[in-house]
């Protein structure tokens, strides 16, 4: 996976990899860090195999965290920040880390979670926001933090090193990597089909797989000698953001303009000043930039294509962000066992509003009688299955779920839809939210698309 990052690397050594308030990362810097954090993690005996836990939002940290864990071999285990301590407990509890990766406001709470004996985060990793600022924004974050309440910084000290320090104090040379395409590269958090806590096992080649989808489905932006840049508010630690935004962007050479946490003027004050041509994103970004009180102030005309994600895409919303960038938002499907993506409108051409789209590339999907496994007729309403190169290889140490959830090759994404004649998936409903009324199947998006519908 940290192949990609190389190659970028050694491709366009001097292009923009992160854009973070205003703060550039050229991808021979980013490669660089990522050697450094590999030979730190190994002289702190992580070895092939061994688990990263990373405790970040969306940040430089989070790329160079996560690429050097790659990079040394290990497996990353991303988790929410916001996670509370139970979560938190349970999945280190799964993953066994040897390192974690965390902000420094979250250590007091991994402190707790170690003392209580629910889980050990092994040996700490830490770092702040403002590690990755620019001057002097990053003189003036302390400030805010402090009145804020939020600024409680961590001394490097053996038990507590910072990140940032590591980076400078490590070994230059490049760290060649450990891993193998079909080694474990990501145990991604997941309730799956069931709501119990289990983390997806995604393959080096899963990863990249899927990014390799994405950029095909993606049409080509901008000029031949124009860098393609992505918005990025979307939380890395979620493999949506991670996969077309972050290792999107390592695959092409792109510029990620990263956003620390989805915030409407934040957002609104990027779009025009970076001028990304593509924004990944979820409905309510969508909705929320759309209907600001200030959005006719901001140029929002760089948008080109836009993948929406993570819910259904209401037709007033596309139509509405349509309006204001003059861009393109279509509607894809995915889950986090197939790395997320599976399904996407086709961003130029014929799409179709309120279905998911076409199977991506590589990507084979029918529509199943949930109880018995045989294939429903065209247009009828039946579990969506899918097989393809971005799907997990098993939840982690957990054989029974997985061969609940994957049998004879076809992933059992717990979602019922239907199929039309020409190929296009349309999502009705998830298995486990079926309500039978009056002997009558309803699904509840039938329910709540009525209740969008209301002024």
């Amino acid at each position: 996976m940290d192949a990609l990052l190389r190659r970028a690397a050694q491709r366009t050594p001097n292009a923009t990899a992160l854009i973070f308030f205003g703060a550039k990362t050229s991808y021979a810097e980013l490669d660089r860090s990522v050697d450094r954090f590999a030979h730190q993690l190994r002289a702190m005996g992580v070895a092939k195999g061994d688990r990263v836990s990373l405790h970040l939002p969306t940040s430089p940290a989070f790329v160079i965290a996560f690429m050097g864990a790659m990079r040394a071999g290990a497996i990353v285990v991303p988790m929410n920040p916001l996670y509370v301590e139970r979560e938190v407990g349970e999945l280190l509890t799964q993953t066994s880390p040897k390192v974690t990766v965390s902000m420094d406001l979250l250590l007091p709470r991994l402190e707790r979670v170690r003392s209580e004996g629910h889980g050990t985060p092994g040996r700490y990793v830490l770092t702040g926001i403002q590690d990755s600022l620019p001057i002097p924004i990053r003189w003036l974050y302390p400030l805010k933090a402090k009145r804020e309440g939020r600024w409680n910084p961590v001394a490097h000290t053996e038990p507590t090193p910072t990140l940032f320090r590591l980076l400078h104090e490590a070994p230059a040379g490049r760290f060649e990597s450990a891993a193998a395409p079909d080694d474990p590269a990501l145990l991604q958090p997941t309730g799956g089909t069931t709501g119990l806590p289990k983390c997806a096992t995604l393959t080096h080649r899963n990863l990249v797989a899927n990014a390799t989808q994405v950029a095909a489905w993606f049409p080509r932006v901008g000029g031949d000698d124009e860098q393609v840049r992505i918005l990025c508010p979307l939380p890395l630690f979620h493999i949506y953001g991670l996969t077309v935004d972050m290792n999107f962007a390592m695959l092409v050479s792109g510029a990620l303009i990263l956003v620390p946490r989805f915030d409407p003027e934040m957002v609104l004050k990027a779009l025009p000043k970076y001028r990304p041509q593509l924004f990944p994103g979820a409905p309510i970004m969508y909705q929320t930039l759309a209907h600001h009180p200030e959005v006719s102030r901001y140029d929002l005309s760089s948008i080109d294509a836009c993948i929406s994600g993570a819910a259904p895409l209401p037709p007033d919303v596309q139509r509405d962000f349509e309006q204001v960038t003059g861009g393109r938002v279509v509607e894809g499907y995915g889950l986090t066992e197939a790395s997320p993506v599976t399904h996407c409108n086709p961003v130029h051409g014929e799409r179709r509003n309120g279905t998911i789209g076409l199977p991506f590339p590589s990507t084979d999907a029918r529509v199943v009688d949930p109880e018995t496994g045989a294939a429903m007729p065209v247009g009828e309403v039946g579990e969506l299955v899918v097989r393809g190169p971005q799907v997990m290889s098993g939840y982690w140490e957990q054989p029974d779920e997985t061969a609940a959830t994957i049998r004879d090759g076809w992933l059992h994404t717990g979602d019922m839809a239907q199929m039309s004649a020409d190929g296009f998936f349309t999502i009705v409903d998830r298995a486990k939210d079926l309500v039978i009324v009056g002997g009558l199947n309803v699904y509840p998006r039938e329910v709540e698309e009525v209740l969008m519908s209301h002024p």
